[in-house]
């Protein structure tokens, strides 16, 4: 089980296509993971609030945190790098 005292960062994202490869790549490796995602555009409490979209990037929505064991943090990078 990944929790937050035994998890290593291993990408953030804004493209769905890529997380998605790495999920796809992570998971044909057997390498458990979590996933986090955040909606940038969601109202909250600490400042990100409901505005127009004029002169916005909206590919940059969503934000995709990949998270993996510390004890597999290196062969989950050198297999979304493409070394294995």
């Amino acid at each position: 089980m990944i929790t937050i005292f035994n998890r290593r960062e291993l990408t953030i994202t804004f493209d769905n296509k890529k997380q998605a490869k790495v999920r796809d790549l992570l998971a044909q490796n057997n390498v458990p993971y979590l996933i986090k995602v955040i909606n940038r555009r969601a109202a909250s409490a600490f400042g990100r609030g409901i505005t127009g979209t004029f002169g916005e990037n909206l590919n940059v929505t969503y934000e995709y945190v990949f998270y993996v064991k510390k004890s597999d943090y290196e062969q989950a990078l050198a297999i979304i790098n493409g070394r294995v």
